[in-house]
């Protein structure tokens, strides 16, 4: 069983008494017997894919011959840890195969298909859309190279250490490092829709770089790496960050308009942005169809097992940011294949680019304007709710001296004055659009601002009747508060 990044295996073995070109012929024809799929074909080597099935995600084996030796590496192209032996299994079945075919052909064949081998051009040409996947990930000797940027792989690595810096320095200030507060998150820079739409718009992008514990960045940057070394390599380092960020802030606007009161962070809506380009240019005739075949249903069983998680109650998963990054992506990726058509116009790639980014900004202040923040409306105004609740209970706090007849004047011109206030503000919650538990709390404290009004009364009776008939009655209002305020305090 390989274990890495990603989970690959490789031998080396001698050439013996044969030629690269003929050993590179009798490879092609055990690929295609064991029925790979063969592209990439030079005077060095090819790149083959393994069918998807039930055993298998459809692994990149690559056969690279030298002057006396031939490699050959199978890795897996889906984004999984542990390859359970399949990889190690394709090396063995190939060599022997390879042994069945090299004895079988007659040397009449072998001559054909050499004829037929070299009529059709092996790639030459430097764009990097000709290029087999595996090209940066070759790259990758170690854990540490993955941090390292290279010329196909230079921003993804600087994602990564952007990122993991920002949480390493939140844990430093204090952040808890499996679970952190949501109080922490916010003083951070999440994305929580009343104080996002309350003027604090740069949520939308600090949220992309902030996770909610370890495990939650482990994922998204074992995540952020596998895409990154898959299609850096064809966008190029403008292209990427673009649809990085871009995707990103879409992704926050999705899960700004879906959600009221979530508090949402992590880097998944963008990395969900970026397989959304890659599933957008697996459509078209850009790749090499091998390629296509290899990556489409790894990616969209990776996609779709995701989104369907997310859909589980209590997952924790921000769901509307994944779609929304995914489907910002998959039209950004669409746009991009213009450009990428005519790799080396620069002009073409930037004009691109500035007119996505101006799109995606004018459409992202659109949403924001337009999306009501009555949750945000709320949390404000519930704040005039506590500071008149405090002053409705001074009556509390008078002064032994009083006299029976100021008591009597603060309990109705200010406590039951500032209770009665309470209940019209409470009623004018009735326009807002605010989720059902609100809702609930509202009409619960509505029936405790009932109560104090009624004990207020009762007590302004005792004083002016001189007596203690109202004490029952004061005593049950008392007992039914203190029930509210434990009912109050579970639903927090």
């Amino acid at each position: 069983m390989a274990f890495g990044f990603p989970p690959k295996h490789k031998e080396i073995f001698q050439l013996d008494n044969i030629d690269k070109e003929h050993y590179l012929l009798f490879a092609i024809e055990t690929a295609k017997q064991l029925n790979w799929d063969v592209s990439f074909i030079n005077e060095s080597g090819f790149v083959a894919y393994t069918n998807f099935s039930m055993v298998s995600w459809s692994e990149e084996v690559n056969i690279t011959i030298e002057e006396k030796s031939v490699t050959i590496k199978s890795a897996c192209t889906s984004i999984q840890i542990f390859d359970w032996g399949k990889n190690k299994k394709n090396i063995n079945l190939f060599v022997s195969k390879f042994e069945e075919v090299k004895n079988t052909m007659s040397q009449e064949d072998i001559n054909s298909k050499l004829i037929e081998l070299w009529q059709k051009n092996p790639r030459t040409e430097n764009n990097a859309l000709s290029k087999p996947p595996s090209t940066s990930k070759n790259k990758l000797t170690g854990f540490f190279s993955v941090f390292k940027p290279t010329k196909d792989y230079f921003v993804t690595p600087i994602l990564l250490l952007t990122t993991i810096s920002i949480f390493l320095i939140m844990v430093l200030s204090g952040v808890n490092f499996f679970a952190p507060s949501g109080e922490s998150l916010l003083n951070w820079g999440a994305n929580f829709k009343p104080m996002t739409l309350d003027g604090q718009w740069w949520r939308l992008f600090t949220a992309i770089f902030l996770h909610i514990g370890i495990f939650h960045l482990l994922m998204n940057m074992y995540a952020l790496v596998y895409i990154g070394l898959l299609l850096e390599p064809y966008l190029g380092k403008t292209r990427f960050i673009g649809a990085y960020l871009l995707t990103g802030i879409a992704s926050s606007i999705a899960s700004l308009w879906y959600h009221d009161i979530t508090i949402s962070a992590g880097a998944s809506g963008a990395i969900f942005g970026l397989y959304g380009v890659f599933l957008a240019l697996l459509t078209t005739n850009l790749l090499d169809k091998s390629v296509k075949k290899a990556f489409m249903t790894s990616i969209l069983v990776f996609v779709g097992y995701n989104i369907v998680n997310g859909l589980k109650p209590d997952s924790g998963i921000d769901n509307a940011a994944h779609i929304g990054g995914l489907l910002s992506g998959f039209i950004i990726g669409y746009a991009f294949v213009p450009s990428l058509k005519n790799f080396e116009s620069k002009k073409l790639k930037l004009s691109t680019i500035t007119a996505l980014t101006v799109i995606t900004l004018l459409s992202s202040i659109l949403v924001y304007k337009i999306l009501p923040n009555d949750i945000g409306k709320y949390e404000k105004e519930i704040q005039q709710f506590v500071s008149m609740e405090a002053k409705a209970l001074e009556v509390f706090n008078l002064p032994d001296d009083t006299s029976e007849e100021q008591y009597i004047d603060e309990f109705t011109k200010h406590g039951i004055y500032y209770w009665n206030e309470n209940i019209k503000l409470l009623d004018s919650f009735k326009e807002l659009d605010l989720p059902a538990h609100i809702r609930t709390r509202n009409l619960i404290l509505r029936e405790y601002c009932e109560l104090r009004i009624k004990s207020y009364e009762f007590v302004c009776k005792s004083i002016e009747e001189d007596t203690d008939a109202y004490e029952i009655a004061i005593d049950d209002c008392n007992k039914k508060m203190e029930k509210i305020i434990s009912t109050l305090t579970n639903l927090q």
